[in-house]
């Protein structure tokens, strides 16, 4: 589940999004080897069994155990629900981070649900190859989940149960993340793309409140910022890196 990329120095855990894998980070870790020992991470329920209770708490704790190797504070970069994990990580464990990049994710999603989207998810059907998920999600979508689906016999499936993903969207309708988030002090860099899944003005609000944040929203971006402006992502997140880490 945890992933040794190379490098050497400060550790740098990469966190995926919701039916994501540690491999979306693919195109990012040459350039963060020179910032410092890159690490990714396979969530639970994704490739792996979930935890017996959909919690963000129990992702956390499972997310501690599987790091709990790596005994220098770290720079958590998290996309989506990789970024919320990032920052009640840290919420949690203030000792063992030094820094966060959160991309596209906000603290509150409450009233909102994954029921219709589960719904939507359950019909896809298995692709058969490389070419049919392109065409069926798009060039940076469909790469996203070519990098995470699990590659059978009939084609390309899910790497977890959509029962399981749902119900993670799920509890995000019923709770916020505002406290955790208020809680940590860590350098934080917030990138929301322009074509956002989050609540209007939450990720500037995110910055405001905190003593040591700084908001970049990147153009002609969609949810997969990374993926979407791989360039721009870059610049801001070197800018950052070398402000915390004195590179």
């Amino acid at each position: 589940m945890l992933h040794d990329e190379g490098g050497a120095g400060v550790p740098i855990l990469l966190l995926h999004g919701l039916m994501g894998s540690a491999r979306t980070w693919g195109g990012q870790l040459e350039w963060l080897r020179g910032f410092g020992h890159v690490y990714t991470f396979d969530a639970a329920g994704h490739g792996r069994p979930a935890p017996a209770e959909l919690t963000t708490e129990a992702f956390i704790e499972d997310l501690a155990a599987a790091t709990a190797q790596i005994s220098e504070p770290m720079v958590v970069i998290g996309h989506s629900m990789g970024g919320l994990h990032g920052w009640v990580f840290a919420s949690h464990y203030p000792d063992r981070v030094r820094a966060l990049v959160v991309e596209d994710i906000a603290p509150d999603f409450t009233g909102r649900t994954a029921q219709d989207w589960a719904a939507m998810i359950e019909a896809w059907p298995p692709f058969p190859d490389e070419d049919a998920v392109l065409d069926f999600f798009g060039p940076v979508a469909g790469r996203y989940f070519l990098n995470s689906f699990e590659r059978g016999a009939d084609g390309y499936r899910l790497h977890g149960s959509v029962a399981t993903f749902r119900d993670i969207s799920e509890e995000w309708g019923t709770r916020d993340f505002w406290a955790q988030w208020k809680a940590i002090t860590v350098p934080a860099l917030l990138i929301e793309g322009e074509f956002t899944i989050t609540p209007a003005g939450q990720m500037r609000q995110m910055a405001a409140v905190h003593p040591d944040a700084v908001y970049v929203k990147i153009p002609n971006s969609g949810h997969l910022v990374h993926a979407d402006q791989p360039e721009r992502y870059r610049a801001e997140v070197e800018v950052f890196l070398r402000r915390v880490l004195g590179a």
